[in-house]
């Protein structure tokens, strides 16, 4: 099941995945939508063992320039939905004998960078949400992880760079700042989650795993 805000979108995504997959649009910070969209989870497969918690907004500027709602905005989404479709995905793993629930964080949750205040700051408490809730809930077979990708040529990454004057110049910066030579795709990042939804990382739980070109061995 994809769901998003964007029905249009997520419609797109499950048609060029075939029949199994079905498309619902939902935000994930409202609890209304996390009770429908885990009913029709269940109604569809019959149960749930695999969440992949990647809705996130980026609004850019330091301490000062943040905006109360652009703040509340960001927690609200990157860090109280992760905590809310997390908590309520428990009881249906639990059901199913274990599950693995997969939180999108950032390179930015581990080191600062300029003008990210808000943003590096909901990583950072994702990550250390995605500790705590494996602590917590091994025993129950529930492992919890976390992707820290660095800056990936997504449709969030492309609009922050609309806001720069010279986006060719921003580009050969960020380039320069991952070893591998090359900006992230989203496959590169698809290929960490599908391993930590399989049996193969069975033995893994609490992990933050960097996916990122090598910009935090800098």
């Amino acid at each position: 099941m994809l769901a998003g805000r964007r029905k249009e979108r997520v419609e797109e995504v499950a048609r060029e995945i075939g029949e199994l997959a079905f498309a619902v649009s939902a935000d994930v910070s409202e609890t209304s939508n996390i009770s429908r969209l885990l009913e029709q989870a269940s109604n569809r497969f019959g149960g749930l063992n695999f969440l992949l918690n990647n809705a996130g907004i980026l609004h850019a500027g330091n301490a000062e320039q943040i905006t109360v709602d652009q703040w509340d905005q960001t927690f609200n989404v990157n860090v109280r939905g992760v905590w809310l479709l997390s908590r309520a995905v428990l009881p249906q793993m639990r059901e199913a004998g274990g599950g693995s629930i997969v939180n999108m964080a950032s390179t930015l949750g581990v080191v600062g960078a300029r003008n990210r205040a808000a943003y590096a700051a909901s990583k950072g408490a994702v990550i250390q949400l995605t500790k705590s809730m494996a602590v917590d809930h091994g025993h129950e077979h529930i492992r919890v992880n976390a992707i820290c990708p660095s800056f990936v040529d997504t449709e969030l990454t492309g609009r922050v760079l609309a806001q720069v004057s010279d986006v060719g110049a921003v580009r050969k910066e960020r380039t320069a700042a991952h070893p591998i030579g090359r900006l992230g795709r989203p496959e590169d990042i698809a290929g960490m989650a599908v391993y930590l939804a399989s049996d193969e990382s069975s033995w893994v739980t609490g992990a933050i795993l960097p996916v990122d070109g090598g910009y935090l061995a800098v």
